[in-house]
């Protein structure tokens, strides 16, 4: 009776919060005051994949269901990003029969890394993806070896578990365990001899703590690594980028498959790469997993283009409190070779709660806009002066302040032509959003 009475609820309550445009969490909390356990009571779909990690998750998920639907199969994922246990208990019970029973082939969960272990309590995924772990909003998460000891009772024995194998952290879970499969690059057109970046978190193994050294790096400290004392090194991959060509916005999978990027970027490639491998652990085709990955728009918003005056503009989102999500953006843009002016915005530090913490500003490798094509750099936003501060330590030059968002949209849409790229978190993006023009 209590899982009825559960369900029904949950069912009621994202059907009053669609109309209100929320809900995505609040009827899974009444929901599991109702019936605590209650998402172990029902029946779930043969394949539970879950994704989680500090970069890449959203997309990650998005690209699996499209790839699975495009395999023919029925697909229920939080769509809207709700990734604590009351935004999945609403997925399923909303997606649930009365009776309790889940009605399709795949239930793929976006599971927030810190509450993994909560979310799967009562039921496990027969795939787990991690993408990364890495710095990741310092006054809520602390250290990712901190994050990483939050996973690890998530793991189950029987799942199946899909790691980034070059990453030396999230790396680790594989440790005393079988069911392991690896997703990787090999070195490409981007790779570098040495860590990247304004930090080296990879300096020394996660697992002995003695000195890491590096054959090969793709960004940041995410390589080939391996340890001088313990052995700890980048396993050999089983589904791998084995060429690369950002120029021509080409890469290559398993020396034959052929994916033609959107989004030119490393970053971009591993998400591809892991969305990949868990479309083809779950027996989805490879040529049908490049079809839909080839060209794919992401509809997270992540990356949106638009006009404002006589400028092209590209919205670049990054997570805040993340500076390898601003690093790669930052890439993204010293790699376009095309003249640009560059509009930074930190106007909000959080979505889900209050903080004036700035620290992570000075992780973030600002370093790479001293490039001849970035003719200029606009820094906006309420924390626009530790922008400044932070900028006073690269050798970037071009660059001045101002406060006012709508101030510097206005003078941007009224000077200049060349191309603007805007650097900006989820929580401001519709800030500046809101002054420029959709691209036709």
């Amino acid at each position: 009776m209590r899982t009825f009475l559960a369900i029904a609820v949950c069912k009621l309550g994202r059907f009053v919060g669609k109309l209100i445009g929320k809900g995505s969490s609040m009827p899974g909390k009444f929901a599991l005051k109702i019936c605590p356990d209650v998402l172990r009571r029902v029946a779930l779909p043969e394949h539970i994949i879950a994704v989680t990690g500090s970069n890449g998750k959203t997309s990650t998920v998005e690209m699996i269901a499209a790839i699975l639907r495009a395999d023919g199969k029925t697909v229920v994922y939080n769509e809207e990003g709700s990734n604590q246990i009351e935004g999945v208990a609403t997925l399923v019970l909303a997606h649930a029969t009365l009776g309790g029973k889940v009605k399709a082939d795949v239930l793929l969960i976006e599971s927030d890394e810190r509450y993994a272990a909560r979310t799967f309590q009562f039921f496990h995924p027969t795939e787990f993806v991690i993408t990364n772990l890495y710095r990741d909003q310092l006054t809520r998460n602390g250290h990712p070896e901190w994050v990483y000891d939050s996973i690890l009772p998530a793991l189950h024995p029987g799942t199946e578990l899909i790691l980034n194998a070059d990453d030396p952290l999230s790396s680790c879970f594989a440790r005393g365990r079988e069911r392991v499969k690896w997703f990787g690059l090999d070195p490409c057109s981007v790779s570098t001899d040495a860590p990247t970046g304004a930090y080296h978190d990879g300096a020394y193994c996660p697992v002995c703590h003695a000195p890491m050294e590096y054959d090969y790096v793709h960004y940041n400290h995410i390589g080939a690594y391996r340890c001088t004392k313990c052995g700890h090194k980048k396993p050999a991959t089983d589904y791998t980028v084995t060429a690369v060509d950002l120029e021509n916005s080409q890469v290559t999978l398993d020396g034959g498959v052929s994916i033609v990027l959107a989004f030119r970027s490393i970053y971009n490639i591993y998400n591809i790469l892991a969305a990949y491998a868990a479309c083809r652990e779950c027996g989805v085709s490879g040529g049908t997993a490049a079809a839909v990955l080839s060209s794919y728009l992401l509809k997270n918003g992540r990356m949106q283009t638009f006009r404002l005056g006589a400028r092209h503009g590209t919205l670049l989102t990054s997570k805040h409190e993340n500076s390898i999500a601003y690093d790669t953006n930052l890439r993204y843009i010293a790699a376009s070779e095309r003249d640009c002016t560059v509009l930074v915005i930190v106007d909000a530090v959080s979505r889900k709660y209050f903080t004036s913490e700035t620290s992570w500003l000075w992780d973030i490798d600002f370093g790479q806009l001293n490039a001849p094509h970035v003719k200029r750099v606009v820094l906006a936003g309420q924390y626009c002066n530790d922008l400044a501060e932070r900028f006073s330590y690269t050798d970037v030059e071009n660059w001045s302040v101002e406060p006012d968002i709508a101030a510097a949209a206005a003078e941007l849409k009224s000077s200049g032509n060349e191309e603007l790229f805007v650097v900006t978190c989820f929580s401001d993006r519709d800030k500046i959003l809101s002054r420029v023009e959709k691209e036709a």
